[in-house]
């Protein structure tokens, strides 16, 4: 059985790597040229998919490059008033860690035989057991699965289903080395995820694992295009951070220094979703995984959900070796119902996030009672 992957993202590689581990060979095609072609984002709180680790027989190396002092947070409100602050103590258990999203695919990418990953392989469409590239070249699959992402071309060969905007746009920013450049800002924000709730709009600062301070501006309540009208020159960053501290007007002023001390790299995203609960009919060759299969509000699920997709498709197809039809259709069972289940959790915060009392109603929901 040949089995093409088509994305060389967290999922797909979890899948990869499951089949290694139980002798079952795979080829990953990926559009990069190169596993550092391009930035991998920021960190990640690895919670149910640390299951998926295990039965890579990774969980000890993703322990050695988690942090733990990732878990520690902070929430509050506009005006400055701390709703809630919760500080990891040294020895706690490693149950939500943070990990930098691109040394978690490099531990994925170090874990396969170097010929598994095909890069500069972008996926142009397959038919009847051929797959397409955009560079004219062609490979044979029995079982195709789609690990592509968000905007999956693999996913139109099972499902009509796009992805539609849910009225959040996001600005990324972030402040290199901010300990040694804004110590004052670096202890204000502490070693974790540093969350300020209220108006229709939200501030996630989040510290890297490189010294680093992602920064996601977020607007709720807002059209797809509504940056074309925001009046934010994304082509001049100095005049974009004034811009963006104009729509921040009011909040206490240690947010909005922030803002001012990014980096010069500010940028816009406009977040879709796939509809909650999507499902199509099980196809024999065909699979999806991760946000091909899923993509839901960036709260904490998606990158769990994409190792546990890879790993549980994994095992089934190790458990049918002679089947995979059969194998699919097991994992797909699952992985409908634990995703369907994430999905409405996560649309269900989403509202939350939106609501003008974010900061009070995410306290009851931190704690309850």
């Amino acid at each position: 059985m040949t089995i093409a992957i088509v994305g060389a993202g967290l999922g797909g590689l979890a899948l990869a790597r499951v089949l290694h581990v139980n002798g079952i060979d795979a080829v990953v095609y990926e559009r990069e040229p190169s596993r550092g072609a391009r930035g991998q984002g920021g960190m990640l709180d690895i919670h149910s998919g640390q299951r998926a680790l295990r039965e890579a027989g990774l969980i000890d190396q993703f322990y050695a490059i988690a942090r733990g002092e990732g878990q520690d947070m902070r929430l509050l409100e506009p005006d400055g008033t701390l709703l809630l602050q919760e500080d990891t103590p040294d020895d706690a258990p490693l149950e939500r860690p943070e990990v930098d999203r691109a040394d978690l695919r490099n531990l994925l990418l170090d874990s396969l035989p170097e010929d598994v990953v095909r890069w500069g392989h972008a996926f142009k469409c397959a038919d009847n057991g051929l797959l397409y590239f955009a560079d004219g070249s062609s490979a044979t699959y029995d079982l195709l699965v789609g690990a592509d992402g968000a905007n999956s071309r693999v996913r139109a060969l099972l499902t009509d289903a796009r992805p539609a905007h849910i009225g959040q746009n996001v600005v990324e920013l972030s402040i290199s080395d901010i300990d040694r450049t804004h110590p004052d800002l670096a202890a204000m924000v502490g070693r974790g995820n540093y969350w300020v709730l209220g108006n229709g709009q939200s501030l996630a600062a989040q510290r890297n694992g490189d010294g680093r301070v992602r920064i996601g501006l977020n607007f709720y309540n807002t059209a797809e295009d509504w940056f074309a009208t925001s009046g934010i020159p994304f082509d001049d960053p100095a005049a974009a951070r004034a811009r963006l501290i104009e729509l921040f007007a009011g909040w206490d002023t240690r947010f909005t220094a922030l803002i001012a001390a990014c980096d010069d790299t500010i940028v816009p995203r406009s977040l879709t979703t796939l509809p909650v609960g999507l499902t199509w009919p099980s196809a024999s060759s065909v699979t999806l995984l991760g946000d091909a299969a899923h993509l839901m509000p960036p709260v904490g699920e998606g990158a769990n959900m994409a190792l546990l997709d890879g790993a549980l498709l994994g095992l089934a197809l190790a458990a049918h070796p002679d089947d995979y039809p059969a194998a699919v259709k097991e994992y797909e069972r699952e992985m409908f119902e634990r995703t369907g289940a994430a999905a409405r959790m996560s649309a269900d915060m989403q509202k939350l996030l939106m609501s003008p009392d974010a900061g009070r109603r995410m306290l009851e929901f931190f704690q309850p009672g």
